[in-house]
């Protein structure tokens, strides 16, 4: 049950990041950029750490935030 949980939450964190970089694509205030970019540098920070937690084996190797960020780059 605990994994179903951290899968929600990992989908959760990607759906914001998805989010974030379509309202990256629109016609925004600076004030507005900035907000966007922060909150999308927190959401892959997020989708970073709890990959990892989620999936230590996977993850612990050197390369394991690359590969968390990648999963977040996936369309």
């Amino acid at each position: 049950m605990m994994l179903d949980a951290d899968l929600a939450r990992i989908r959760a964190h990607r759906n914001n990041i998805h989010r974030y970089r379509r309202l990256l694509l629109t016609n925004l205030s600076e004030l507005e950029r900035q907000f966007i970019e922060r909150r999308l540098a927190e959401e892959l920070s997020s989708l970073a750490a709890l990959t990892a937690e989620t999936f230590p084996i996977a993850f612990s190797h050197s390369q394991g935030s690359q590969a968390a960020a990648s999963l977040a780059a996936e369309p």
